[in-house]
């Protein structure tokens, strides 16, 4: 059953009565939907599209390893968890394990899934998968044409700290940190 058909029947559902697209990047896609609302008037919502993307809280030798790169939209540089967006049918811990090793160089010999999560759902569809690996081997890094980082291996002070100043400050790293501590203090997620 589709999401909408299965949602169709909420009190709050918006029926689709037309799309209009607006652009269609390598990345996003931006939409615009006429809606029926629930008291039978109409309204337009504006949506991103997005493929979905990927997250690993890889953790070696009590640290978080963690990339900084800059981030044109924030106008600055960011230290986040390793991350990347899905491919076209590529499956989420796949995913997962492909983005650690480009990016840091290090290869998850088991991994397991923590949740998933969506970013912004009053405008965007993206979800992204969050997986955690302590189980960790020697790979081989190798960004993309268009990517600059480095990458680290801090503490949970560190990234405390990180937090405080405003170098991590997306949601799935501090997601990743509060899961580490969580971890660290009782052995679970």
């Amino acid at each position: 059953m589709s999401k909408q058909k299965e949602n169709a029947h909420h009190p709050f559902y918006e029926e689709t009565i037309g799309t209009k697209s607006i652009f269609e990047g390598r990345m996003i896609s931006l939409q615009v939907d006429t809606v029926r609302l629930p008291n039978g008037e109409t309204a337009t919502r504006e949506i991103v599209r997005h493929p979905g993307a990927v997250a690993v809280v890889a953790i070696m030798d009590g640290k978080m390893l963690v990339v900084e790169q800059f981030r044109k939209p924030l106008d600055k540089a960011q230290v986040e968890i390793p991350a990347g967006k899905l491919d076209a049918g590529e499956e989420p811990e796949a995913a997962a394990r492909r983005e650690l090793e480009e990016e840091t160089g290090f290869r998850a010999r088991s991994m397991r899934r923590l949740n998933s999560f969506s970013t912004s759902p009053g405008f965007a569809d993206e979800i992204i998968h969050i997986y955690y690996t302590d189980d960790l081997e020697q790979g081989e890094a190798h960004l993309d044409d268009e990517e600059f980082l480095t990458c680290e291996a801090i503490t949970i002070e560190q990234a405390q700290r990180y937090i405080e100043e405003g170098k991590i400050c997306d949601a799935k790293t501090l997601l990743a940190v509060y899961a580490w501590r969580l971890h660290t203090l009782t052995g679970s997620f």
